[in-house]
């Protein structure tokens, strides 16, 4: 049991963090961006290529539908949109949806789709040409909570390679004990993956603090019954919207933990 701190005041007697990864963990964005765009470019040239015609008259708003269904905005990413908050699953039924908006059947706009994903799932992850690194302060934050005796998981809608890539290469793989990723049932936001990446670790979630940096996140976090839930503004070059009814924290350093304290009433 450790004493969370925000600001230097108390917000809860917590067990374990819970923590989302893009965004959050890590500063995905210039990935993000560059993986998003790959698909937009690859999108309209299979486009061009199989349905020139439809390219033809429809090519320009292809490109809009299909940036848009990504969140790209000039060189950043919509900390809101389906390429900062959604699984690949979903990301891959937002590209076929954009295409059908433009005349291709639903069959026709799904294959090509797969296959635009197939050709650039190699810019995602450590494999990028800009991986993600941690976010400010992590490494420092991570050894506080380690100090006050607190277990760590993260919870997300990458795949479970991508987040253990990204714990070792940032060399916190021993300071998380468990994960939940898109590969578990059921994915994030539902409230039930929160409860079992807390059965997973073997904390209940109102001994639990979870950091997120969408409000589905934050909402999922109360919905399960977590103790403490908190807000991470600094993961994009945008802030996040979030709900303001949750406390935020803008860097690493304003978050603590004291081993063995508790809150006197």
């Amino acid at each position: 049991m450790a004493l969370l701190l925000l600001r230097g005041e108390p917000i809860g007697e917590v067990d374990a963090v819970l923590f989302d990864k893009d965004g959050t963990l890590s500063i995905s964005e210039p990935m993000l961006h560059a993986l998003a765009t790959a698909r937009v470019t690859h999108g309209l040239k299979l486009l061009g290529e199989r349905h020139g015609p439809l390219h033809a008259r429809q090519g320009s708003r292809a490109r809009d539908l299909l940036e848009q269904a990504y969140g790209l905005r000039g060189q950043g990413i919509d900390p809101a949109g389906t390429t900062a908050v959604a699984c690949r699953e979903h990301n891959l039924i937002s590209t076929a949806t954009a295409l059908t908006q433009v005349g291709l059947g639903w069959p026709e706009a799904l294959e090509l789709s797969q296959e635009v994903f197939t050709v650039t799932d190699h810019l995602h992850g450590q494999g990028s040409a800009s991986p993600p690194g941690a976010s400010p302060g992590l490494h420092g934050l991570v050894q506080r909570l380690a100090g006050a005796g607190l277990r760590c998981a993260v919870i997300s809608n990458d795949d479970q390679a991508g987040i253990e890539a990204f714990l070792l290469s940032q060399g916190m793989r021993p300071h998380f004990q468990a994960s939940w990723s898109a590969e578990h049932t059921p994915r994030k936001p539902d409230p039930a993956a929160v409860l079992g990446l807390c059965e997973a670790l073997g904390v209940e979630p109102d001994r639990c603090a979870l950091i997120g940096d969408a409000n589905s996140d934050l909402r999922m976090a109360r919905s399960a019954g977590v103790g403490v839930v908190l807000g991470y503004l600094a993961g994009w070059s945008s802030p996040p919207p979030l709900d303001p009814s949750f406390p935020q924290l803008s860097h690493w350093a304003e978050l603590d933990a004291r081993q063995g304290e508790v809150i006197t009433p």
